[in-house]
């Protein structure tokens, strides 16, 4: 392996991580660049092009309270400008609090199979596929709703604590 794939494979890296930020704090301009203009998505119920995977996306993330992706597992076979990304995720999802229902947590293990490729010296998702391994849901028990008020809340882009200037 030689300094320009190292750094490549960073670059790609950097890509996976804004994706989970841009969805978790409903980013949609953060999420939209981790895209080439011209990507495709295949997020299951959703197969299309970025833009109107973009509207999706902000509906349904609009069903939940909040949401977490951790990434890991990220397996990347640089190939010149092309590269296959394989990446394990736990998508954590709580519905939102609403009259006469009970409060759930959805919790799905899947791995984003993404085609990105270096154009102009950007690296970005060019084809993305979603494979579900597994999903869980729960009820969340009473009392475990929020975390301590000591802490801060989680927000929504631009409001969230990661935002504040440096």
């Amino acid at each position: 392996m030689n300094i320009d794939e190292v750094v490549a494979r960073e670059r790609i890296r950097d890509v996976v991580y804004r994706y989970a930020r841009g969805v978790d704090r409903r980013d949609f301009d953060l999420v939209r660049s981790c895209y080439h203009p011209d990507a495709t998505d295949d997020h299951g119920p959703f197969k299309g092009d970025v833009d109107a995977f973009i509207v999706w996306l902000e509906g349904q993330l609009s069903h939940w309270s909040v949401t977490s992706h951790t990434m890991s597992n990220i397996l990347i076979d640089v190939r010149d400008d092309r590269a296959r990304v394989e990446t394990y995720a736990v998508a954590y999802h709580r519905t939102l609090v609403r009259e006469g229902k009970p409060l759930r947590d959805v919790t799905a293990g899947v791995r984003y199979v993404d085609d990105m490729t270096n154009i102009d010296g950007v690296w970005a998702i060019s084809r993305r596929v979603v494979v579900s391994d597994w999903v869980r849901v729960d009820d969340v028990p009473a009392g475990s709703v929020d975390p301590d008020d000591n802490y801060v809340k989680p927000q929504p882009f631009p409001h969230d604590e990661v935002y504040r200037p440096l």
